[in-house]
C-alpha cells in the first residue's frame, strides 16, 4: 500500500492518472464492506516470549511505555481488515504483535487513512507502520524500512477458464480500487491493447479485494488482479471456484516504516529474526494462506547492514 513515488512495487497508489478513454471503468456497487471474514481455521494469537537481547535493543522511552503502536489501513485482506466485531485482524497485525511480544511490549493498533500513516510515524503519533508498505528508494530518504515479506502482482481466473494476464485485451478484470492493480497494472495493459489496435480491458473497481474476488466468482469479471498475498488468500477461500493464473510479477519487499535513523529499526529487525528462527514467522503467514515471498532473514532498507547478529 503506498503512493507512487518511484518505479517498482506499490500497493496503494493514491494518485491515479488514468489515460482518458483507454480503460473502460465500470464502478461496481453492491455488498461492499470494511468487515470481511474472521480469522482462518487453526489461527492462534501470536504470543512469543520476550527475548532478552532484543528487549535490550528497544529504545528506552518505548521500553518504559511498554507498548508500541502501529498505523494500518483496512480493508486489505489478508494483510489487514476488520472482522464482524470491528476488530482489525490480518497477517500484518499478527506479525507486528509477535514482533512486539519479542521486544517485551504490547501492541496498539490504530486505524488510519493510508495517506496519514507515514506522517503519523514522523510525528510520533504511531511508532511504525504496518499496512503493506513497499520499501523503495524514495521512501528511504525519510524513513527506514524493516523488510518482512516479498510480494508482487498475481492474477486469478475461474477454475478451468484460464486467462493470460499478458493477453487480456477485451476482457473484464476486477480490482480493488486504489491498489496498484487498479492504477498501474490493468491500466498499462489496457493502454498496450489500444496501442496495438486491440479492444481495451474493462475494469471493475471495487472498494475491497473481497468484493473484487466475488465479482470473478459470480462471472461478472473474467479475471481478478491483486497483490500476490491477496490473490492467494482469495483463491484459498473460494472453495476451488477460482485459481491463480500466470506468474507473480513486479515483486518487491514490504517493510515496516520507522523514523529515519531510529534505533527502533534494529530492534524490530532483531525481533523479526527471532520469529524467523523460531518458525513463528512462517506459521503466522501460512495460517493466512501465504506461502510465497517469505524472507529468510530480516533486512533494513533492503540490506542486512544495521541488523544486529543473533
Amino acid at each position: 500500500m503506498e503512493a507512487s513515488f518511484s518505479p517498482g512495487r506499490q500497493l496503494r497508489h493514491w494518485f491515479a492518472l488514468l489515460g482518458a478513454g483507454l480503460v473502460a471503468v465500470a464502478t461496481a456497487t453492491g455488498c461492499v464492506t470494511n468487515e470481511e471474514h474472521g480469522v482462518p481455521d487453526g489461527w492462534q494469537e501470536p504470543n512469543p516470549a520476550p527475548v532478552a537481547r532484543v528487549v535490550d535493543l528497544v529504545p528506552e522511552d518505548i521500553r518504559a511505555q511498554g507498548v508500541v503502536s502501529i498505523g494500518t489501513n483496512p480493508p486489505f485482506a489478508p494483510a489487514e481488515f476488520k472482522d464482524s466485531a470491528g476488530t482489525i485482524i490480518g497477517f500484518d497485525i499478527d506479525l507486528a504483535r509477535a514482533a512486539a511480544k519479542v521486544m517485551g511490549l504490547e501492541l496498539s493498533v490504530q486505524d488510519q487513512d493510508f495517506a496519514m500513516i507515514l506522517p503519523a510515524v514522523n510525528a510520533g503519533t504511531v511508532t511504525f507502520g504496518a499496512s503493506g508498505f513497499t520499501d523503495n528508494e524514495e521512501r528511504r530518504k525519510s524513513f527506514d524500512f524493516v523488510d518482512y515479506l516479498t510480494a508482487g502482482i498475481q492474477w486469478a481466473a475461474r477454475t478451468g477458464q484460464p486467462v493470460d494476464p499478458d493477453h487480456a485485451c477485451g476482457l473484464t478484470v476486477a480490482v480493488q480500487r486504489a491498489t496498484v492493480s487498479d492504477t498501474d497494472d490493468v491500466t498499462a495493459k489496457s493502454e498496450a491493447c489500444v496501442a496495438a489496435g486491440q479492444p481495451p480491458i474493462t475494469k471493475l473497481a471495487y472498494e475491497s479485494s473481497d468484493a473484487a474476488a466475488t465479482a470473478l466468482i459470480l462471472g461478472r469479471a473474467d479475471a481478478f488482479s491483486a497483490d500476490s498475498p491477496v490473490a492467494a488468500y482469495a483463491v484459498a477461500r473460494s472453495e476451488g471456484k477460482i485459481e491463480l493464473v500466470g506468474e507473480i510479477f513486479d515483486a518487491a519487499p514490504y517493510g515496516w516504516p520507522v523514523k529515519k535513523d531510529s534505533p527502533l529499526a534494529p530492534a524490530l529487525a532483531a525481533a523479526l529474526d527471532e520469529l524467523i528462527a523460531s518458525g513463528e514467522y512462517a506459521r503466522i503467514l501460512q495460517t493466512w494462506g501465504i506461502s510465497e515471498g517469505l524472507v529468510s532473514e530480516a533486512r533494513i532498507n533492503g540490506t542486512t547492514d544495521g541488523v544486529p547478529p543473533r
